[in-house]
């Protein structure tokens, strides 16, 4: 096949862009540039696609003897992940900007103007599995457990994965970083990022504020009403948050108070016991059914609500447009805005049955 590699400048789309290479196929790489202002250089680990990474791209595909690119996709990520963050977060939600990136830049951006230039497929260094099944896709969970990453790849359309390529998906992180250093790549030792690459310091209320403007709001008590604090904006605040919420008088019992709900009308964020966070309900809309099956009726299954986070047993029904995901015990920490996916557990809960945007949850 002629496969579109994207190259990060990071050791797994490295290696990644190496195995199609080796399976024989004719590969371009492509770095898409995502910052119209990007650094010369990242700070440690955080932050990504700087200018340093697009090099360290090049290198690689230089190594590996292949074309290699660099496309301009800034003003769709600014468009499609960062306004689409910043939005989400006035409104009292709490996105995952890196589902909205694989889902919008690269499987949609990317893999549409592949297909338009011929190639008939994209590869990356994704951490899942994905497998053909009678010509229908079958997104799982990566061999390693600690890397996987169907989570965030879990809102991709069926005909969206039937051009995806995983060659990372059966391997651990120690054995791609080890195949690096044999392959003489030089990021074989490199830091993988993390937090959000557009936020590299790691101040997301900082960053929030700088775009949204201060929008005061109060801080009250769910039992009693009584305001404890004022604040600058429901935007900085996430369900489930219990530091940083600038009360200076502990709770009565002098347990620790967290975030319950926010009310970005009326600017309120109402706090609590943290045993009031737990949800026995979630109601979720937009839902994505990567294998072209939706649920058949109330179905068993394991849901996720982080990318890293654990996950909780449940029954999910189709209801209307949406899903209801009836959990077998509570689930903290669940916020509306975060993705559910939902893992099929009769396959040892790694086959992703599908995904959606949490709307609301019940006690």
């Amino acid at each position: 096949m002629t496969v579109l590699a994207a190259m990060s400048g990071g050791v797994d789309s490295a290696v990644a862009a190496a195995r199609a290479v080796d399976a024989g196929h004719e590969v371009v790489g492509v770095h898409l540039a995502l910052s119209a202002k990007p650094g010369t250089l990242r700070t440690g680990a955080r932050g990504c696609c700087t200018i340093e990474d697009s090099r360290d791209a090049r290198r690689v595909a230089d190594l590996l003897g292949i074309p290699f690119y660099v496309w301009d996709f800034a003003e769709r990520f600014r468009e499609d992940v960062i306004e689409t963050f910043v939005g989400e977060y006035a409104a009292g939600r709490t996105p995952n900007p890196c589902v909205t990136c694989n889902e919008k830049i690269k499987f949609e951006a990317l893999l549409e103007k592949a297909m338009a230039l011929g190639f008939d497929a994209v590869a990356t260094g994704h951490y899942a599995r994905l497998a053909m099944v009678d010509g229908v896709p079958e997104l799982r969970r990566s061999a390693d457990a600690g890397k996987d990453q169907s989570y965030v790849l879990a809102s991709l359309t069926p005909e969206q994965l039937r051009h995806a390529m995983f060659p990372l998906g059966d391997s651990e992180k120690s054995d791609v970083r080890a195949e690096a250093e044999r392959r003489g790549l030089m990021v074989a030792s490199k830091p993988d990022s993390h937090d959000i690459c557009f936020i590299p310091d790691g101040d997301t209320k900082g960053f929030l504020e700088s775009r949204l403007g201060s929008r005061p709001g109060q801080l009250v008590d769910d039992e009693t009403g009584a305001v404890l604090g004022e604040h600058t904006g429901v935007h900085g605040f996430t369900v489930g948050q219990r530091k940083g919420l600038g009360i200076e008088a502990p709770a009565p019992d002098g347990r620790p108070r967290y975030v319950l709900s926010l009310e970005p009308v009326s600017g309120t964020v109402t706090v609590g016991s943290g045993d009031k966070l737990g949800v026995t309900r979630i109601d979720a809309d937009r839902p994505v059914w990567p294998s072209e099956r939706s649920l058949d009726g109330p179905t068993e299954c394991v849901v996720q609500v982080r990318a890293h986070g654990g996950t909780a047993p449940a029954v999910a029904e189709c209801v209307g447009d949406g899903v209801r995901v009836e959990l077998r015990e509570p689930l903290k920490g669940v916020a509306p805005g975060q993705t559910i996916v939902l893992y099929r557990e009769d396959a040892g809960g790694d086959l992703v049955l599908g995904a959606a945007k949490i709307a609301s949850t019940a006690a």
